[in-house]
């Protein structure tokens, strides 16, 4: 309890409560919506369309966040479309993380050859604009969540290798890696056992930066349906919906809006966090 309070009262740890906070809310609401939605996210009912949220008058009981313009509840849409957004965030940064932190530790570690190989490899990858990249697989892919996962991976392990080759280089010229190659330990369980757990917090700080990525790569894709069903509850085809009808309906742009402000902004901060509580140099 002491801890606790004395992580509230530094910046530090008052950021990290308040990031992990708000990405468990989200985790529990996307987990738990199909039982607490107040409504289906696909039932439409034109008579309640652009319903205003509750502290509103001319709103209905039980649309808490009000309606869409096709009567739909913004509330219930929202959770579903947590859901779709931190899958695409749990299992696209999760792959990229460990395709990019292998590479990188091989060619930071290795280096020679399978340095240069990765390294040109990775210059090469990044030379493509990531943007067009993405929607030209989408595009020969087909619209789905795998391939937006698919998508997010191709285009982005190259930030982890890269970032992860720097540090696993710095890590192979410390005095404990020349002492454990002293004592006939074999490189590749040095790399295993030595090296990997001091780049561990980098590797952390990159996969929470690159779930915030997801995210918002998920929802451009969306905004341009490019990512799954029309039908089917996203943010960013919420977004779409919700700046054409701004000034009818503004709720159907700004809580969206919001919610995907904060989950990617708790990313980051939580990436951070964790990284000054737990990296041993910063200790």
């Amino acid at each position: 309890m002491r801890d606790a309070r004395g992580d509230l009262r530094r910046p530090v740890g008052l950021r990290l409560w308040l990031s992990g906070g708000w990405l468990t809310l989200l985790v529990l609401g996307a987990v738990f919506a199909p039982w607490i939605a107040p409504k289906d996210p696909l039932m439409q009912d034109l008579f309640l369309g652009r319903l205003p949220p509750f502290w509103e008058s001319g709103t209905e009981p039980g649309f808490w966040l009000g309606t869409d313009s096709l009567g739909r509840d913004v509330l219930s849409r929202m959770l579903y479309g947590a859901r779709l957004a931190l899958e695409v965030a749990m299992i696209a940064g999760t792959l990229t993380c460990i395709i990019g932190a292998a590479l990188g530790l091989i060619a930071g570690y290795y280096r020679g050859w399978p340095d240069r190989i990765i390294s040109r490899f990775v210059d090469i990858w990044m030379a493509f604009p990531p943007v067009l990249f993405a929607i030209l697989l989408i595009a020969v892919l087909g619209p789905g969540l795998w391939s937006i996962i698919i998508a997010i991976v191709v285009i982005d392990w190259t930030r982890f290798a890269r970032v992860i080759r720097a540090e696993a280089m710095s890590q192979g010229a410390m005095d404990y890696v020349a002492s454990a190659q002293v004592a006939g330990r074999k490189r590749f369980g040095i790399m295993l056992t030595e090296i990997l757990p001091n780049v561990l917090p980098t590797i952390v700080v990159l996969l929470t930066l690159e779930m915030g990525i997801a995210v918002i790569v998920e929802a451009i894709l969306s905004f341009v349906n490019l990512s799954i069903s029309t039908d089917s509850p996203t943010w960013g085809g919420m977004i779409a919906e919700g700046r054409t009808s701004v000034h009818q309906a503004w709720w159907v742009l700004v809580f969206p809006l919001i919610a995907l402000f904060l989950t990617v902004l708790s990313f980051s901060q939580l990436g951070e966090g964790l990284k000054d509580r737990f990296d041993p140099v910063l200790r």
